[in-house]
Parts: C-alpha cells; sequence; structure tokens
C-alpha cells in the first residue's frame, strides 16, 4: 500500500494505473503510425496536437476504466466481465473523442486514425489485465507479513487475508509470546527463541503487524524497536485495518488515536478547497442534469395523479449537529410514514412507487440535493445525513458516532461506494467506520476518487433500495 495524499491506495492498482494511462497515450501515436505506414505516405500533422490528442484521449479512457470499476482493489472479475467493461470504456472513451474532435477541429483526427488507435488501446488493456492476473502473486506485488501475537485479534488478520481477496501481502505466520492464547492454526504458529529480527529475517519478513493487545506484559519492545531501526516496517493493528481495509475499525480505536492521529483535523484551506470543489461539481452537474430532473418531476407528477408534492422534505443532521431538510424527489408514496414514526427503507419496500424504484436505482431521487449543496449545507462528498431521531439513537449506542459530524453531510461518499445500503445499527455501526476513515483521511484526492466510482456503483445499481 501507498499513501497518497491521506488516502491508502495499493501499489499494483498505482503501477496499473501509469502503465495503462501511457498504453492509452501510446496508442494514440502507433495508431497514427500505423495508418501512414499502411497508406504509405508521411504524417503531415504537428507533433504538438499529436500530443494533446494522445493525452487527452489517455485522460478520458483513464476516467472511463475508473467509472466502470475497473480499478477497484479486485483486479479481475473473470474474463467475460472484464471483457465487457473494457469493450464499453473502450467505446465511449471513442464516442467522447469524436465529441472532443467536433468540437476543437484542431485535434481532428483521420478515421483510419481513430480506428486503429481504438484497436490497439483495446487489445493493450486486455493484455495488460492478464498480465496482473498472471503475475499479481509474485513477490514483486505482494510483501510477505508476520503477525505479532496468536489471539483473537491475530485471527482476525488471518481471515481477513483468506476472505477478501487479494490483500497484497502474503501471510507467513503468527509469532507467540509466552503464555499467550493461540486462536489461530498451529501449523501457522512461528517461535522464535533469541533475535526477534533474525527470525524475521531469515524468513524474508517485510512488515511486522502488532497484534497483541495487552502490551505490558511480556512484551517484546527492545526487540520491536530493534526491527523497526534495521528496516523492517513496524505496523500497529490499528494502522493495519485502516490500511487494508479502507475504515477504522471501532473496536481497535481508542480516544487517543483520535486526538494525536494526523488525521480528523478540518483546517481553514481544506474548508475553502473543499468549498470551491463542491461549487464547481454541483453547478457543473446541475447545468447538464436539469433537464433530466425536470422529465423525473413530470414522470411523479403524473403518476401521482397530477396531484402530490415532487420534491420530498425531511429533516437531516448536518455539521456540527445542526438540523436542516435536505430534498430529494418523492420516490414514496404520500405519507409513507402514516404513525410519524421513522422507519428505514427495506428491499422491496412497498411504499415505494414504481417511478421512485428506477431513480432510487439509479441515484436520481438524490439530484435535487445539488441544491442543498449549492447553498452550503452540504457537500458533494462526505457522510450521508442522517435523520436527528437516528443520530439521538446512534450517538447514545454506537461510540465515536457523533465525530461523523465534524464535517459536512454528502450527496455521496466513501462509505456509500464501499458498503451497501444501512437498515440496521449494526449496518450503521458497519457504515460509520467507512465514514470515520473518511473524516480522517479526507482530502481532494479522495473526494475525486469517489466521484468516479460512484459512478461505478450508479451502473451496477450497487446498494439501492
Amino acid at each position: 500500500m501507498v499513501k497518497l495524499f491521506g488516502h491508502y491506495v495499493p501499489r499494483q492498482l498505482l503501477w496499473l494505473g501509469l502503465v495503462e494511462f501511457l498504453l492509452l497515450t501510446g496508442s494514440v501515436y502507433l495508431g497514427v503510425l500505423l495508418r501512414h505506414q499502411l497508406v504509405n505516405d508521411a504524417y503531415a500533422g504537428s507533433v504538438e496536437s499529436l500530443l494533446a490528442r494522445a493525452l487527452i484521449f489517455a485522460s478520458v479512457g483513464w476516467l472511463l476504466l475508473t467509472s466502470v470499476g475497473l480499478y477497484q482493489r479486485e483486479l479481475w472479475h473473470g474474463i467475460q466481465d472484464v471483457l465487457f467493461r473494457l469493450t464499453g470504456a473502450v467505446a465511449v472513451a471513442g464516442l467522447t473523442m469524436m465529441l472532443i474532435q467536433y468540437s476543437i477541429p484542431s485535434l481532428h483526427m483521420w478515421r483510419g486514425e481513430f480506428a486503429i488507435s481504438l484497436l490497439i488501446a483495446w487489445v493493450g488493456l486486455l493484455l495488460s489485465r492478464t498480465f496482473i492476473f498472471i503475475f499479481k502473486r509474485n513477490e514483486w506485488f505482494n510483501h510477505r507479513l508476520m503477525v505479532l501475537g496468536t489471539g483473537q485479534r491475530a485471527a482476525e488478520i488471518g481471515q481477513l487475508s483468506a476472505t477478501m481477496g487479494e490483500r497484497g501481502f502474503n501471510l507467513i505466520g503468527f509469532i507467540q509470546n509466552p503464555e499467550e492464547h493461540v486462536a489461530v492454526p498451529d501449523s501457522q504458529v512461528v517461535k522464535y527463541n533469541g533475535s526477534l529480527y533474525e527470525t524475521l529475517m531469515n524468513m524474508n519478513i517485510d512488515e511486522l503487524v502488532i497484534a497483541k493487545r495487552d502490551r505490558r506484559k511480556n512484551f517484546p519492545m527492545d526487540q520491536i524497536l530493534e526491527c523497526k531501526t534495521r528496516g523492517i516496517q513496524v505496523t500497529d493493528l490499528f494502522s493495519f485495518y485502516e490500511r487494508e481495509t479502507g475504515k477504522v475499525r471501532l473496536d481497535a480505536i481508542s480516544p487517543g488515536d483520535i486526538i494525536f492521529s494526523e488525521g480528523f483535523h478540518q483546517p481553514m484551506y481544506k474548508r475553502i478547497v473543499k468549498r470551491i470543489f463542491d461549487l464547481f461539481s454541483s453547478l457543473a452537474l446541475f447545468s447538464m442534469v436539469w433537464p433530466l430532473m425536470l422529465f423525473t418531476a413530470l414522470a411523479i407528477w403524473l403518476e401521482s395523479g397530477l396531484k402530490g408534492s415532487v420534491l420530498y422534505h425531511q429533516a437531516r443532521v448536518g455539521r456540527d449537529g445542526e438540523v436542516f431538510d435536505v430534498l430529494k424527489f418523492r420516490s414514496m408514496v404520500e405519507n409513507a410514514e402514516v404513525d410519524g414514526k421513522p422507519q428505514w427503507a427495506q428491499q422491496n419496500d412497498s411504499r415505494i412507487t414504481n417511478v421512485g424504484r428506477l431513480i432510487r436505482k439509479t441515484r436520481i431521487d438524490e439530484l435535487p440535493q445539488l441544491l442543498n449543496v449549492i447553498q452550503g449545507q452540504m457537500s458533494f462528498v462526505g457522510p450521508r445525513p442522517e435523520r436527528p431521531e437516528f443520530v439521538k439513537q446512534f450517538g447514545e449506542s454506537i461510540p465515536y458516532y457523533n465525530i461523523r459530524h465534524c464535517v459536512k453531510p454528502g450527496i455521496t461518499g466513501w462509505a456509500q461506494i464501499r458498503y451497501s445500503y444501512g437498515a440496521s445499527e449494526e449496518e450503521a455501526r458497519e457504515k460509520l467506520q467507512f465514514d470515520l476513515y473518511y473524516v480522517k483521511n479526507h482530502s481532494l484526492f479522495l473526494d475525486l476518487m469517489v466521484l468516479f466510482q460512484t459512478i461505478y456503483v450508479i451502473l451496477w445499481a450497487k446498494g439501492a433500495r
């Protein structure tokens, strides 16, 4: 993992993204070269205009690959799925480039050049994915990891390694301390006599994760310090889970972790940058989708028999606990909560209308919240705002719940792209762990990553109800 602008990114994804950006850039050059070789004439355009076309095509293609989920942690989705996503991304990139060339004539490419470039890009991307799949278990991609501890926390690291796909590390084993309970397979327990550093070096270990809860009794501090100072990466459980899962584990965090952490800090410059980003993003999106919003309002009105409200106002909790009215297109029948008691939306909820079912799946019902963003009540990216009744309930039963309110709520967020719709206290607890990760590490870079991956969530209808 590499920490980039405060956000953990798998090293293999960084390399894959760089290689594929260069590949997309090179496909334009190679397409132009091959086309002129085939017809035996010289290229008459300027090198500068060719570079501009190549970089624009690479940027459009890379963003589309991100949007269709090809830069998720699970690098291989199966050959049919990868083919479908790659073909769709390259096809849309081609259409986008045609529109750009029509709008900017100086970037025009001949049809033969363009067709060959698209074909080269498609083949090259498929080969890069195949290469990653074949060599993903190579030591260069996955560093060797040892866990200090054999208790329940250590066992959970083993379960994480076994159940969550390619983690970017090879779990070699667990080191047992004297008199420590063993909750991991005996075959993976490593005993050492003498030097911990020499034991790890003999096994070519790159990282030591501390999974021992009690650090007062039989804790080899001097030996761990030797490992740290002699080049072995030493990581505590809190940081390890944050890095590998993209969330902050509630049972592994303490008030001290929050107080002394580099994150959970909201300097003024960050708020200003985020506000500028919010205004630009919301106004740009509104200028593109207002016809769709108008059509949606008309469809809701017609389905309700030319009566009833189109927009739905509901009290939600914002930054610093301030309550505001969130705007949504009405997707349920009028008076869906007859007794006035807040209710979660359930799978196949009978209160949802036909139009509502469609707009909830595609997240169109969230578009009026662009007005909340423009008014400054919400951000484009952030934790989803909850109702005051649920906030009061969760604030009393879930530790650190109210920390999510130190930033503005968002239309989309890290928890929304990483976890399904929450409809219970237990699911709210799980989503909070992703929200805390965002609050701790949020940056413009992470906001952009969330936005592009939100497109993937919408296209594949992930987590909607």
